[in-house]
């Protein structure tokens, strides 16, 4: 499961796969609707009789990006077709236009004609019920539509236009897909299909020995025909080369406010850097959603996916990325949690991309108990990110238009939703929405989210308010210091639950007590906070070469070994990196960078070939499991080099 490659301008995400295929495409919100699904966009050739999908193992890839940019750079080779395929995707910076360019190079000794086909397999909507896919000869195109999500596709060589085409029936019957019509190099031109179907166009060229020829083809999307007409006229008369550069130097300049002056950092962490920042925002709807992936292999285990906007997900998302210089990039997504919102002032299990409220495995009744179906951490971490950008950037603006709708209703529930017995707020779901209680982490985030509002309404001169909250950020400090630490294991436990009507330590080693000083509790050279984090590195280590560190003793999510003396769990690439910001910010000399430098190294190592970062990686082989890209792997990552390099100057002026 992965896609290998990501592109998208805030309103359309494409997905590629390792293939060059088109995977998922979403639209209009990024995350909502996939008009793909999953299935195959294939892309194919012909020469000489002989035909070849670009899944066939015969081909060999090099799978990158345009250096920092969204426009990818493909090389695709069969030595059997004796062609080599340069390739580069992009979508235009502004409108939904997909654009493809293909540079076709003989690797043979002859003159050759090639034929390229695309296989457009839509599924509008998210349903193959109900689909037109017809020729449109007005503008020689072929589109299709349902309801108000139109496609229309183009392209040309020196030789011309589309040269064929043709429309049918897939996954219905005996019939595979007019994909199958490619395989002999010709197409039968059939104008219209409705109900399950798919299409496929082709264009050709002539290639002389050692020579290169290059094709393009496009996609406009659009909410009815006019509309992509026009996208498609815009196209044809600004050139696709040209908008294809324009994307790049879009990009180039975007990038211009992220931090150059990176320490001793490898180039190769470097380039992540830069493209983790990109990916962050291929995530990020223009609206406001921060998507946590949008990988629908997934689906394939569970029948749901990543592409919602998680609170949690998005605030930490949102706070690396304003560390990392681009605030006006996450300041919508503060306003969408304003606006969703519930009226007693805290946010749902997730959100879809649109706003509403997204699936959820949580109940409001259990044994006949009620229940908040909420992660309390969800509503916190959203006003601890908020201060935290306000306190980098001084856009006072912004808080102040979320000022009663976001801050004082967040932090009214917060205030309010507490185990009075306890000194700590009442139980709720654990960050990684598996288990019931009151939970180190969460209290961290409360304690974090209730100084937030208080710094906030001390701000806006709400003095009463600001001393009420900051009282009570002081009484559940007091109370996780009396119930949360363990002396007798010197770390903190993972949470409380309740047996017997009486509430008992959960002491399952977690890696997120790292929250103890990420939200402020402690400071990080607290000895409680040192034996916790030690704790957490000695215990969730991964003893393979693998290496990294797990979610927690015995996590059983895609579970690949029964060893949990050597393999608590799988390791993830977010859990890693918070041992390295505990390492940074501890940092007293030059020479304590050198183990978070190594981590950092060893997400570099671990990426894929084209720079995505899994969710996690299998213990064994160090293959990618569950999505990929997962957002928060790369605004984690963003966040640990960030904080690397403020380090390394402030120590380097020491030395």
């Amino acid at each position: 499961m992965a896609r290998h490659l990501v592109i998208g301008n805030g309103k359309i995400l494409i997905n590629l796969d390792h293939n060059s295929y088109i995977r998922d495409i979403y639209y209009p919100f990024v995350g909502q609707l996939n008009h793909v699904g999953g299935q195959y966009c294939r892309f194919g050739i012909w020469t000489g009789g002989q035909f070849s999908w670009l899944e066939d193992p015969e081909w060999k890839f090099e799978l990158s990006y345009i250096e920092n940019s969204l426009v990818t750079n493909v090389i695709a080779r069969n030595e059997r077709l004796a062609v080599e395929l340069h390739v580069n995707d992009g979508i235009h910076q502004r409108e939904c236009i997909y654009i493809k360019r293909v540079v076709i190079r003989n690797l043979g000794s002859e003159p050759r004609e090639f034929r390229l086909f695309f296989h457009h397999d839509l599924m509008i909507d998210g349903s193959e019920v109900g689909d037109t896919a017809a020729y449109y000869p007005e503008n020689h195109t072929l589109y299709h539509y349902k309801r108000s999500s139109y496609f229309m596709f183009n392209g040309f060589s020196d030789e011309g236009g589309m040269m064929q085409y043709s429309t049918g029936i897939k996954r219905f019957g005996s019939a595979e897909g007019t994909w199958r019509d490619a395989e002999d190099g010709t197409l039968m031109g059939n104008s219209i299909a409705q109900g399950s179907v798919d299409s496929t166009v082709s264009f050709r060229t002539i290639v002389p020995p050692g020579g290169e020829k290059t094709v393009y083809y496009w996609m406009s999307i659009g909410k009815n025909l006019e509309e992509v007409k026009s996208l498609n006229q815009y196209v044809q008369e600004s050139h696709p080369e040209k908008l294809l550069s324009r994307i790049v130097i879009y990009w180039k300049h975007w990038l211009n406010r992220a931090e150059s002056n990176l320490g001793d950092l490898s180039d190769e962490a470097a380039n992540l850097f830069r493209l983790s920042l990109l990916i962050v925002r291929t995530q990020t709807d223009e609206r406001g959603a921060i998507i946590a992936a949008n990988d629908t292999d997934i689906l394939q285990y569970n029948r749901d996916h990543y592409s919602y906007m998680w609170p949690r997900d998005g605030a930490l998302i949102a706070d690396a990325m304003s560390a990392a210089g681009f605030q006006s990039v996450i300041a919508p997504f503060f306003q969408f949690c304003a606006q969703t919102l519930s009226p007693d002032g805290y946010l749902f299990h997730k959100y879809n991309p649109d706003g509403t409220v997204g699936s959820s495995w949580h109940p409001y009744i259990v044994q006949g108990n009620r229940r908040l179906p909420i992660q309390e951490d969800e509503t916190a971490l959203v006003l601890f990110a908020l201060w935290k950008d306000y306190s980098r950037h001084q856009v006072i603006e912004l808080p102040q238009s979320l000022y009663n709708n976001l801050i004082r209703k967040g932090a009214a529930f917060l205030s309010q939703y507490m185990e009075h017995s306890l000194s700590l707020p009442k139980p709720s779901y654990d960050l990684w929405e598996e288990r019931y209680g009151i939970w180190t982490y969460t209290v961290a985030s409360v304690y974090g989210g209730l100084m937030a509002a208080a710094f906030f309404t001390e701000l806006f001169g709400d003095y009463e308010r600001s001393d009420h909250l900051r009282n009570t950020a002081q009484s559940i400090k007091h109370g996780m210091l009396t119930h949360l630490w363990d002396e007798e294991s010197g770390r903190f436990a993972r949470g409380l639950i309740q047996k017997d009507n009486r509430w008992v330590k959960d002491m399952t080693l977690e890696s997120s007590l790292f929250g103890v000083w990420e939200f402020g509790v402690l400071p990080v050279d607290d000895e409680r906070v040192i034996q916790t984090m030690n704790a957490i590195r000695d215990g969730l280590t991964i003893r393979t070469d693998v290496g990294g560190v797990a979610r927690y003793t015995n996590d059983y999510y895609f579970q690949q070994s029964g060893d949990i003396e050597n393999v608590p769990g799988n390791p993830w690439i977010i859990c890693t990196l918070w041992i390295a910001n505990f390492e940074i910010e501890s940092a007293q000399r030059l020479c304590d960078l050198e183990r978070p430098r190594e981590t950092i190294n060893w997400v570099v190592r671990h990426a894929l070939s084209s720079g995505m970062l899994p969710e996690q990686l299998h213990p064994l082989h160090g293959g990618p499991l569950s999505v990929a890209p997962l957002t928060w792997s790369h605004a984690t990552y963003v966040q640990t080099v960030t904080r690397y390099a403020e380090k390394y100057a402030e120590l380097s002026e020491l030395e």
